[in-house]
């Protein structure tokens, strides 16, 4: 790993190359919490699993966490050493089988030029060769999530083709994917697990003691689009997130990543001139 202060965590201390070589759900995150918000789809499928394993990476150091309340005068190492902590904690109430911490200033993952992400995740996708990635998706409203995951698609894409995922899925933090045709979303049911969900979300005490109730928050947004998925139905799932798929981007590293992006938004306003204009008597 390119930061010296990087960490590899093994919740229950296998030996790391083991650790490593198990991974089947792979989630690449740039905060602490992120995983957690983003990616529970995959946490669920590996939980008390065997078979299955998720590991996380989350890539930012946390220096830039707002902080309010009991935590309102921590200094920048104080805020890092609390975020830490607290995604090791959750990697362990999760029983993730490895949790790497990058370390990165929010600088370094914004910035169009500085390919060391993109090789350190290119390490770790090597590394554990899992099935599904999960990651942020590319019309999230945050800088350093667009920063994180273009440095994953750019490192999948430089994999050898027989190394690469399944299945690559951008999901919803800093920008929900209900907007998204019903046809091109994918669809994660994450019900029945509240209680596991909460307990995972709760592990960040900085941020939600801190003044942001994402743990409200994530789980509203899951019940939200559950609802509201369909409109001449009853609720099939009661907890379910959106994602964005993502594998043609990696499959044929030609392909033209604003341009994909820029597709599924070229879609949503021909969808909506339509069904206007139909109403409105001019088409």
């Amino acid at each position: 790993m390119h930061q010296s202060t990087a960490q590899i965590f093994v919740p229950d201390a296998k030996p790391e190359a083991e650790a490593l070589k198990r991974i089947t759900h792979l989630g690449i995150g740039a905060h602490q919490d992120d995983l957690e918000f983003m990616a529970f789809h995959g946490i669920l499928e590996c939980f008390a699993s065997e078979a299955k394993w998720f590991g996380g990476v989350t890539c930012t150091n946390g220096a830039g966490s707002s902080r309010s309340g009991a935590y309102a005068q921590f200094t920048d190492a104080q805020m890092m050493a609390v975020r830490r902590t607290e995604q090791n904690n959750a990697a362990v109430v999760g029983q993730y089988g490895v949790m790497f911490q990058l370390d990165y200033p929010s600088s370094a993952i914004k910035s169009a030029t500085d390919m060391s992400l993109k090789n350190d995740l290119k390490e770790i996708f090597t590394a554990t060769q899992p099935e599904v990635v999960y990651t942020h998706n590319p019309a999230d409203k945050h800088d350093t999530h667009i920063g994180v995951v273009i440095g994953a698609l750019q490192a999948l894409r430089e994999l050898p083709r027989e190394q690469r995922p399944k299945k690559v899925i951008g999901c919803e933090v800093w920008r929900n994917l209900d907007w998204l045709s019903d046809a091109d979303k994918v669809l994660m049911d994450v019900s029945g697990r509240d209680n596991l969900a909460a307990a995972i979300n709760g592990v960040f005490d900085s941020q939600i003691a801190g003044g942001k109730r994402y743990d409200l928050a994530t789980q509203g947004r899951r019940a939200a689009n559950a609802t509201f998925f369909e409109s001449h139905a009853t609720d099939k799932t009661t907890q379910l997130i959106f994602g964005m798929d993502l594998t043609p981007m990696v499959a044929d590293e030609s392909r033209d990543i604003l341009e994909y992006v820029c597709g599924f938004i070229d879609q949503l306003k021909a969808g909506v001139r339509e069904k206007l204009g139909k109403r409105l008597g001019q088409l």
